[in-house]
C-alpha cells in the first residue's frame, strides 16, 4: 500500500474558565491510507459554553491534499478556507444562534474529490444565575378536586380551565369566587387534554400524544376547527399574536394562529444546562411563566433569547392546597385586576398569590 498521502487535522477549542485554559479538543491523529486520507477531529467529547464567549478554533493542517474546509455551527457556513495549509484559527462567537444544544461540524473535501465530516455537539448556556422568588398565599378559592388540570387562564373576567385524562378531558368556563363550572365541552374519550390558551375570541386546545389542537368559540364553547402539528403538546399561551407551546422538552415553540405552523423556536436554558418537563405557560408582562411538572416550581423565561429570568418557589403553595391531590399546575394572570393565582392538579384550592 503506497502511504504516500499523509494529511493530518488538528483542531483545538481553547476555553477560559475561573482563571484557567482548559483544552477541550485534543490533537488528530495523523491518517495515512492510499485514498482515505483526510482531515478529522481529534476530540471526542462534546462540551459546553456560556452564551457571550468567544470560542477560539484554531486547527491546522498538514499536506496538500485538503482542496476545502467548511466550519459548519448550527446548520449554517461559518467560513470556508480552500487550499488550506498552516495553522488557522477562527473566533466562534456561539451567542449568535442562541442558546441550547446545536451542531458542530468540520468538513473536509479532498483534491480526489472525497468528502469526509466529524459533528459535535456545543450546548450554548445562559450568561444568567436565575434570581431565586417566592410564591405567598394572598387568598385561596374553591376548586374541583375532580379536575386535572393542564391549562388555566383568564379572559374577559372570566376564568377557563382545561382538564386531563382520556374520557375526563373538558374545557371550562368557571365561576372564580365559588369554584362553580358555567359551561363546559368534553373530548373525544380518545383524547388527553392538555393546555390551553385564548387568542381572538378563540380557545386552543392541544392534546398530548394525539397530535391535534382543537379550536373553540370562546363565549359558547363550541367547537370551531382542529389543527395538527407533530409531537407531543402540553402546555399553551400567546404574546397576542403567536401562539406559544410546551413540548415537555427544553424546546418552546411559536406557532402560526391559523395553520399551527411552527414560526421560531427557543431552548430554555439557565446557566447550568437546559430546563425540561416545561408544562402550562402563561404570558405575563412580556415574559413566559412555565410549572416544571413534578416540582413546585414555576420558571419565568425570556421569550426572546429562552434564559431563565427567575424560579419561583411555590411549595408554600403545594403545602397548602394539594390536599390528596397531584403536583402543581396552572398559572392564570388576570390583566384586568393584575392579580396572579396558581393550583394543581385535582387540587380542592385555587390560590391568589404575590410573589416576592
Amino acid at each position: 500500500m503506497n502511504k504516500g498521502l499523509r494529511t493530518a487535522i488538528i483542531l483545538l477549542l481553547i476555553v477560559v474558565a475561573g482563571g484557567y485554559l482548559y483544552t477541550i479538543f485534543r490533537p488528530a491523529v495523523t491518517v495515512e491510507s492510499e485514498d482515505t486520507a483526510h482531515p478529522e477531529f481529534g476530540f471526542k467529547a462534546n462540551l459546553a459554553t456560556k452564551y457571550g464567549d468567544i470560542i477560539p478554533i484554531m486547527f491546522e493542517v498538514k499536506g496538500k491534499d485538503v482542496a476545502k474546509i467548511d466550519l459548519i455551527f448550527n446548520d449554517s457556513t461559518l467560513n470556508s478556507w480552500t487550499n488550506p495549509s498552516g495553522k488557522i484559527v477562527y473566533d466562534l462567537d456561539a451567542s449568535f444562534f442562541g442558546l441550547g444544544a446545536k451542531e458542530i461540524v468540520l468538513q473536509s473535501t479532498m483534491k480526489n474529490g472525497n468528502s469526509y465530516s466529524d459533528r459535535r455537539l456545543v450546548r450554548i448556556l445562559s450568561d444568567v444565575a436565575p434570581e431565586q422568588l417566592t410564591a405567598k398565599i394572598v387568598k385561596s378559592y374553591p376548586q374541583n378536586t375532580s379536575s386535572f388540570t393542564q391549562g388555566l387562564e383568564f379572559s374577559g373576567g372570566t376564568l377557563y380551565e382545561s382538564t386531563g385524562q382520556r374520557g375526563e378531558s373538558q374545557v371550562m368556563q368557571m365561576s372564580l369566587e365559588s369554584g362553580t363550572i358555567l359551561n363546559k365541552i368534553g373530548l373525544d374519550a380518545n383524547y388527553f387534554g392538555e393546555g390551553i390558551t385564548i387568542l381572538n375570541d378563540k380557545i386552543y386546545q392541544i392534546t398530548w400524544t394525539e397530535q391535534k389542537c382543537f379550536i373553540y368559540d370562546k363565549a359558547t364553547l363550541q367547537l370551531q376547527n382542529d389543527l395538527s402539528y407533530t409531537g407531543q403538546g402540553w402546555g399553551l399561551c400567546n404574546d397576542g399574536e403567536s401562539i406559544i407551546m410546551s413540548d415537555g422538552s427544553e424546546r418552546i415553540v411559536f406557532r402560526n394562529p391559523e395553520t399551527f405552523q411552527i414560526e421560531r423556536s427557543i431552548e430554555v436554558y439557565d446557566h447550568v444546562g437546559p430546563r425540561t418537563q416545561l408544562n402550562e405557560l402563561e404570558y405575563i408582562d412580556g415574559k413566559i411563566y412555565a410549572n416544571v411538572w413534578m416540582l413546585d416550581l414555576v420558571l419565568i423565561i425570556d421569550p426572546m433569547s429562552g434564559k431563565v429570568l427567575a424560579e419561583i418557589d411555590g411549595s408554600e403553595i403545594s403545602k397548602a392546597g394539594k390536599g390528596t391531590g397531584d403536583v402543581m399546575n396552572g398559572i392564570a394572570y388576570n390583566p384586568a385586576s393584575k392579580k396572579l393565582y396558581f393550583t394543581g392538579k385535582k387540587w380542592p384550592k385555587l390560590f391568589e398569590v404575590t410573589v416576592q
